[in-house]
């Protein structure tokens, strides 16, 4: 069984002409549209997922739009719960998929958050967290997390995405960082929920575009208890909180040369996939499935990119019986 994480980069209808903007995610024309779903089907077609975890949909259109291109049948889901730009996380599968929660609530504990310099602060996360469930064989039940964290881009007033002011940058970095770390809060603490303490039983996988690496502090938030993570000295070694862990498949994806994408000159992976105790042992291969990877080296915020994606799929690939 083939699992994997995608975001899709804006995969948005073009507004319809007169029609005033609801957001700002939208194809610039039928023609780039209809391109832009002809390269992604092929992608997906050839890198064959069985459940696929995306980001950056526009809505339940979108999804169609992209389902009817591609072979064969496929089940959907997808977050009610959109950005400010309309765009969400959900799920393509080869499987029946069943939808558990869809969350954007941050831990009830956890004080609303500063995200600008003047403003109310938030309290739930900018885009849904979206599980489900499906049974990849007889008696095995597979439970995934898709998620989209804060982005490192920033954002200043005016929409502006640059400042000549290091005050104003600095406090904004602050704030982009604050929200990232309240939403992996927010996430770990749905996971914490789907493995129950019973990781070393329970088929539990997160994915997503974490927008960091996987040694960064927000990441890391995902994994619970610290320690036997993938290359550690206590890896091998079984230890009481593996019951609550996950593992990022991030070590072996970088030891297979795997990267998502390159960014001012540099090349990341700041999408993964997270799995419980349970799945360690099931997980055959890791790759990312893109035919070169995506350069977004000086790229506007906003500009469009050549490929289907400024991002590459990231895949595992399980045994089940």
């Amino acid at each position: 069984m083939v699992i994997g994480t995608w975001n899709l980069e804006n995969l948005c209808r073009p507004r319809e002409d007169g029609a005033p903007p609801s957001h700002r995610c939208a194809a610039k024309n039928q023609d780039v549209y209809d391109a832009k779903l002809g390269a992604l089907a092929e992608a997906v077609d050839r890198i064959a997922p069985d459940v696929l975890g995306v980001q950056e949909v526009g809505g339940p259109a979108e999804l169609d739009d992209l389902v009817a291109r591609l072979d064969g049948d496929w089940h959907t889901e997808l977050s009610d719960h959109a950005d400010e730009r309309g765009i969400r996380v959900g799920f393509l599968s080869r499987h029946p998929l069943t939808r558990v929660e869809d969350r954007t609530a941050f831990p009830q504990r956890l004080r609303p958050i500063q995200v600008e310099d003047f403003g109310e602060p938030i309290h739930t996360m900018g885009r849904g967290a979206l599980a489900v469930s499906v049974e990849p064989s007889p008696g095995h039940t597979l439970h995934l997390v898709v998620c989209h964290l804060k982005s490192k881009l920033l954002t200043f007033p005016g929409d502006r995405h640059s400042t000549e002011d290091e005050g104003e940058r600095a406090r904004y970095a602050a704030y982009a960082l604050f929200r990232r770390g309240a939403e992996a809060a927010a996430v770990r603490e749905l996971a914490d929920r789907l493995l129950a303490d019973e990781g070393r039983t329970r088929d539990v996988v997160v994915l997503g575009d974490l927008n960091d690496e996987w040694q960064a502090a927000t990441t890391q938030i995902l994994y619970g208890p610290p320690g036997s993570q993938i290359g550690t000295g206590g890896f091998d070694r079984p230890d009481l909180r593996d019951g609550s862990r996950l593992w990022n498949l991030a070590p072996r994806i970088l030891a297979a040369g795997g990267f998502s994408r390159v960014f001012e000159g540099q090349r990341e992976l700041i999408d993964h996939i997270l799995v419980s105790h349970a799945l360690l042992e099931r997980v055959t291969a890791v790759s990312t499935g893109a035919g070169s990877l995506p350069d977004v080296s000086g790229a506007q915020p906003t500009a469009p990119h050549a490929g289907p994606s400024d991002h590459a799929p990231v895949l595992a690939r399980l045994a089940f019986p």
